[in-house]
């Protein structure tokens, strides 16, 4: 895998206010946090430890393969 590979992250905000941020093409790699800020370098972390979880044990790093794009509703 590129070390400057880019993966999507998709960003949801909580009922409470908070933000979840996950990674399609990582499944299970996750974060959590109370601003959009403090995600993205939650998240950022996230991927660059489970990519070295994946390493170390041997496993496959899913290369990044998913899009985004938005659409506007009517």
């Amino acid at each position: 895998m590129n070390a400057n590979a880019a993966y999507a992250i998709v960003i949801e905000r909580a009922d409470d206010g908070s933000f979840s941020a996950y990674v399609p093409d990582l499944p299970g790699c996750t974060a959590c946090a109370d601003s959009v800020d403090e995600l993205r370098r939650d998240i950022a972390e996230a991927v660059r430890l489970h990519i070295d979880s994946l390493r170390r044990h041997g496993e496959t790093v899913p290369p990044p393969t998913t899009q985004v794009d938005t659409v506007r509703a009517a």
